[in-house]
This record gives structure tokens, C-alpha cells and sequence, in this order.
């Protein structure tokens, strides 16, 4: 039986990936010593940190001289508070769009920096089932306008980016890399890699380098233009994350880029969201056309029938497809690792489960 593993993260990573790193993961190289155990400081790794921050740039066709990557720690959730430390340094003022329980999460740790006005300049609550549009905010009066771009928990997506005179920071952590946007609209943008392109513990911060020339007295580990000085190794960086995270770049560019991974994530959801959408048992409350490629609740409606589903799949071999915790019913994520054969089988699963009951 074929397993599939629609966890939200930490989620599916490619299996030619995982096989490449079981071949190399006891001698790297040649050099008689496994990945996890080389140092940050040697040749080996420079390669490795240089690929991955080259992959990544032309992944989202940015210029490298526009544009710097950082391969940092602390998840999406450290970068609520250093976005707003290293950003809002010109107005005091940011704003946010509030569509789901991250972007909820980014604006208490903003509203938590001493002398920050916090603006929250939209709100989808309190069921988080569409994007509400962004007001036209006046240039020169925030520092930043932050956006969520995909909702892992409500199932919710930016089609397109908002049209906005104010810099763009975007949390991308759960369509990282699997969704196409204008990348160059953004002045920063940032990823925890476990929904998308590596194992927890390590963050991909994208960043215009006219950001890195601002003098700051921040502490060195919150303070970008210092992490960016020392090729984000002030201390010892998540060295095998990023290998992982390269593999998967290069994975990616094989199969055609971001385009080509947004057109197998629209073919893998629309074969879920048709079902759904049919279905006389399951039901997905997002709006139609604020939808998530690679995030989709469902529930029957009725708890104990969710709780059979979901253990029955289990044994079916479709793996935590457990809705959060805060909206319960159930949740598949089809990131880019996820084939078009695991959404078959869990649209023939959801199928055979409704015939019988």
C-alpha cells in the first residue's frame, strides 16, 4: 500500500530528494564524513549555501543584485518580530492584512516592540473563509504593509498581490515556491521551510539590498544587515537543513520552476475542491475565489463522523489529514512534493467514505 502524507508541516519532502540524502547521508562526498557532521566554516558548505541562495533568486526571478537571501532560525514566528525591529524604523507605523490565525499571530508580536502603531488594515474574521481586498494606503505614512499570502490553517490564498505605495512584506511560508506572484513587488519576504522545502529549522529570508545598508543597533542575530554581512553564519547555521533545502531548489528547477509547480498544485486541488464541491457529505466553506492551492479544510459537520474519517484514512494509508486544533474537521495539504496520484487516491477515499455513509 502506498502511503501519502498530507501533513501541514512538517509535510512531504520529494522522494528523489530523500533518496538522494539516504545515498549521501553516511559519506558527503567522498569525504568520509556524513553531512551532518561537516562544518559551516568549510568549503563544502559554501558550495552547498551558494547554490541554494543562487536557486532560490531564480526560482522567483530576482536579480541577485536587487535581492539577498538569508537562510536563518526561529521559524516564520521570529521573523513577526524582526520584520517590524529592522523595518520600522522611518514612520513608527506599519500596517496588516488580518486573514487567518499567522497573520493574528504576526500583529501581537508587532503590537509587542515599545513606541510601534500597529494598523490592522484589514480583517476576514472571525471565520477567515475569504481575502479581503487592501484599502489604498497613502505612501510615506507606514513602513510596511504585511500580508499572509497563504492561510495553511483556513485554507484561504492570495490570487494576486495587492496593489500598494507602501513597501510589501509578505509571509510565504506555506506556498512558498508554489504559487506565482510578481516577487519583485516585494521589499522582503520570508518562509519557515517545513511546509515547503526542507525540514523544520531553518527560515528563508528574500530581502532588496537597499534594506542591508541601513546602520542599526539591533542585537547581531536579530539584525539582518548583520546576518547578511556574514553569510547568515554569526553562529552555526542549520547546515543540514539547507543541504536539504538545496536538494529541493534543484528538484524544483528540474521540473520547470514555480510556474510548473502552481500548474500541478491547481490540477491536484481542483480535483479536490470539484469533489467538494459535488459532494453531498463533505463541504469547504472558503470562498470560491480565495481558495488555497495547497492547503484545504473540510469537515462532514459532525465531529464524531470527522474522527471516523480521519482514522479510517489512516489505515488507508492518507496520513494527518487532521484539521488544526483551533478549527477541527479535516485538512490536506498538496505542496509541491505531493503527486497527483496521493490527490486521486484521497478524492476516491472521500468518495468510497460517502457512499457508505
Amino acid at each position: 500500500m502506498t502511503g501519502y502524507n498530507f501533513a501541514a508541516g512538517p509535510a512531504v519532502l520529494p522522494r528523489p530528494v530523500l533518496k538522494k540524502v539516504q545515498a549521501e547521508l553516511l559519506n558527503y562526498h567522498d569525504t568520509q564524513m556524513s553531512i551532518l557532521e561537516i562544518s559551516h566554516r568549510s568549503a563544502l558548505f559554501d558550495e552547498i549555501y551558494t547554490a541554494a541562495k543562487e536557486r532560490v533568486l531564480k526560482l522567483l526571478k530576482l536579480a541577485s543584485d536587487d535581492y539577498d537571501v538569508l537562510f536563518l532560525q526561529g521559524g516564520g514566528t521570529l521573523q513577526f518580530a524582526m520584520v517590524p525591529l529592522n523595518l520600522a524604523v522611518n514612520h513608527h507605523r506599519v500596517a496588516y492584512a488580518n486573514t487567518g490565525h499567522w497573520s493574528t499571530r504576526a500583529i501581537a508580536e508587532a503590537k509587542r516592540i515599545p513606541g510601534l502603531q500597529v494598523d490592522e488594515v484589514t480583517n476576514a474574521g472571525p471565520d477567515f473563509t475569504t481575502i479581503p481586498e487592501v484599502p489604498a494606503l497613502a505612501a510615506g505614512k507606514y513602513d510596511y504593509l504585511h500580508i499572509t499570502t497563504n492561510n495553511t490553517i483556513h485554507g484561504t490564498a492570495y490570487q494576486d498581490l495587492p496593489v500598494t505605495d507602501v513597501p510589501l512584506v509578505g509571509d510565504l511560508s506555506s506556498n512558498f515556491l508554489g504559487q506565482v506572484y510578481d516577487f519583485t513587488k516585494f521589499d522582503l519576504l520570508y518562509a519557515g521551510a517545513q511546509k515547503n522545502l526542507a525540514p523544520a529549522g531553518l527560515t528563508i529570508v528574500v530581502v532588496k539590498r537597499e534594506l542591508l545598508n541601513k546602520e542599526s543597533n539591533l542585537p547581531s542575530m536579530l539584525n539582518y544587515p548583520a546576518l547578511a554581512k556574514k553569510n547568515s553564519t554569526l553562529n552555526t547555521p542549520p547546515v543540514f537543513q539547507i543541504y536539504v533545502a538545496n536538494l529541493v531548489l534543484q528538484w524544483l528547477d528540474e521540473q520547470g520552476g514555480v510556474a510548473a509547480a502552481e500548474e500541478q498544485n491547481k490540477r491536484k486541488s481542483a480535483l479536490i475542491y470539484d469533489f467538494l464541491d459535488n459532494s453531498k457529505l463533505f463541504t469547504n466553506k472558503v470562498v470560491p475565489d480565495a481558495r488555497s492551492l495547497t492547503n484545504i479544510p473540510f469537515t462532514t459537520g459532525k465531529e464524531e463522523l470527522d474522527q471516523q474519517f480521519i482514522a479510517a484514512a489512516n489505515q488507508a494509508g492518507l496520513l494527518n489529514l487532521k484539521g488544526h486544533r483551533s478549527v477541527g474537521g479535516m485538512r490536506a495539504s498538496l505542496y509541491n512534493a505531493m503527486p497527483y496520484a496521493g490527490a486521486v487516491a484521497l478524492r476516491d477515499f472521500m468518495a468510497k467514505f460517502e457512499q457508505e455513509h
